[in-house]
C-alpha cells in the first residue's frame, strides 16, 4: 500500500466523513438516520453528489490529521452550489419532476429538509400518488418539526398504496417518536409485517414492537387506579 494517500482516496476519506457527520446531524434531531426509510437515490446517488470532489473543503488539515467536519451551513452551501445547475435547468422546464426530485434529495442528503421539502412538495403537485416522493416529505417534515402534517402525509400515501412498506414503516416511528403513540405505532409496524412475513428489516420491526409494547404496559402500569 502506498504510504500517502493520492487525491481520488483524499475525496473518498472526505466523503466518508460527510457521510458520517450527516449521520451525526439526525442525532441532533432526534432519531437515527437509519430508522427513517429513505429512497436508494437518497442514499446513493444525492450522498455522492453532496460529498463530490469538487465540493470538498479546502484542503488544509495537516498530513496525518483526520479532516475537519463541515457543519450543516457549510452542507447546505455545498448543496446549493451542487443544484445551482439544475436550479438553471428548472427555469426552462419548471414543471420536471425529475428534476425537482434531484433537487430535493441533494438537499435532504445535506439536512436542509425544509428546502427538500418543498422540492418533493412540487413534484407531488405534478405527480401526486408517487408514494415514495410523499413518504420522503413526510420524513423531512418530521425533522423540522411538523409531526402532524409528517403523520398526515403517510395516511394521505396509505390512501394510494395501503400496503407500501416503507409508509407503514415510517409510520410507526413518527407515531411513536412523534406523538408518543405506542398503540398506533404497533398497529402500523404489525401491519407491515402481516403483509410482509419476511420483511428485510423483520427484526428490527420485531424489536420496535417490543419496546413499544413494554412503553405502554410502563404507561399503564404508573396510571392511578380508580
Amino acid at each position: 500500500m502506498a504510504k500517502g494517500l493520492n487525491a481520488t482516496e483524499n475525496a473518498s476519506t472526505w466523503s466518508a466523513l460527510q457521510v458520517y457527520v450527516m449521520a451525526a446531524a439526525c442525532f441532533a434531531v432526534g432519531i437515527l438516520v437509519g430508522y427513517l426509510l429513505h429512497s436508494p437515490v437518497t442514499s446513493q446517488a444525492a450522498i455522492a453528489s453532496i460529498s463530490s470532489p469538487q465540493m470538498q473543503a479546502p484542503a488544509n488539515t495537516p498530513p496525518g490529521m483526520p479532516q475537519q467536519m463541515p457543519s450543516l451551513e457549510q452542507l447546505k452551501q455545498m448543496a446549493d452550489k451542487r443544484v445551482e445547475p439544475l436550479l438553471e435547468q428548472l427555469q426552462s422546464d419548471p414543471q420536471n419532476p425529475e428534476l425537482l426530485l434531484q433537487i430535493g434529495y441533494v438537499y435532504k442528503a445535506a439536512h436542509q429538509f425544509k428546502e427538500a421539502a418543498s422540492y418533493f412538495d412540487r413534484s407531488l403537485q405534478i405527480d401526486p400518488k408517487n408514494v415514495t416522493v410523499r413518504t420522503e416529505m413526510a420524513s423531512c417534515l418530521y425533522y423540522i418539526g411538523d409531526t402532524d402534517d409528517a403523520i398526515a402525509q403517510l395516511e394521505r400515501s396509505l390512501t394510494y398504496d395501503p400496503k407500501h412498506a416503507g409508509t407503514l414503516f415510517n409510520l410507526g416511528m413518527i407515531r411513536w417518536k412523534g406523538k408518543s403513540d405506542a398503540n398506533g405505532a404497533i398497529a402500523a409496524w404489525e401491519k407491515l409485517l402481516r403483509l410482509y412475513p419476511t420483511y428485510e428489516r423483520k427484526a428490527v420491526v420485531e424489536q420496535l414492537i417490543g419496546e413499544a409494547k413494554q412503553h405502554s404496559r410502563t404507561v399503564a402500569a404508573s396510571q392511578p387506579k380508580s
